[in-house]
């Protein structure tokens, strides 16, 4: 089961918990937070009310608005952390998460983080099972978490509906951010849902006109600062 949660005190981000429905020995869903982008009190609660308990957590990518309340959920759970690869640098340095524009500066990188590979296999129980594919672009770190089983894929700032994440931010690069777009979101089944960290979801399908058919003729949004959509 998915919850979605907007958080944020700065831009608003969406915050999913995905857990089993099927109750552990413990009494407890099992489950993960994914993007914990602020407003700790209110992701705790709603883990605490469903009766979750929460294994790991999954980061798309380490911009502030989306690891805001990281520690806060991380020292509740002793949960491991998820990111890529090329996470170090975004774990360690508020230049580089762009904490240090928003709050006092954040740094995680003291925390339990498994730096996974391109495809490397998360798993929580025998029905579900996420493989994390790189998409940099947006940032060096950029990767989406994909459950094959139930085709839906929770997509950060990569894509969105109807327009991509900028690339104007430390790591990020126009040409590498519609490459991911292409070679690998694309790639999925067509009715895979893309769960966003900003904005609604929306399916492969719905998205490969701006990216495959004729993407000299595309011009998707670029999201701005703020996490709202630049009109054209």
């Amino acid at each position: 089961m998915i919850l979605k949660l907007t958080v944020g005190d700065f831009i608003e981000e969406n915050c999913y918990i995905f857990f089993s429905e099927r109750v552990s020995s413990d009494n407890l869903h099992h489950g993960f937070v994914i993007d914990p982008g602020g407003n700790a009190d209110e992701i705790l609660r709603v883990i605490e009310e469903k009766k979750i308990f929460v294994e790991k957590i999954l980061i798309t990518h380490g911009h502030y608005d989306h690891i805001a309340a990281i520690r806060e959920v991380q020292s509740r759970f002793n949960a491991r952390i998820v990111m890529s690869r090329n996470g170090k640098k975004y774990a360690s340095s508020a230049s580089w998460n762009l904490s240090n524009f928003f709050q006092d500066p954040i740094k995680f990188d003291d925390l339990p983080i498994d730096y996974l590979e391109d495809h490397s296999k998360i798993i929580l129980d025998d029905d579900n099972e996420f493989e994390l594919l790189e998409t940099p672009g947006h940032t060096l770190d950029s990767a989406i978490f994909y459950n094959a089983k139930e085709h839906f894929a929770f997509a950060g700032d990569t894509i969105f509906q109807g327009s991509h994440g900028r690339f104007d931010l430390p790591g990020g690069n126009y040409d590498t951010l519609i490459n991911s777009i292409r070679n690998v979101v694309m790639k999925l089944p067509d009715e895979t849902v893309l769960l966003p960290g900003h904005g609604e979801s929306t399916t492969v399908k719905a998205e490969k006109s701006l990216y495959i058919e004729d993407i000299s003729k595309a011009n998707p949004k670029v999201s701005n600062r703020t996490g709202k959509y630049i009109s054209e």
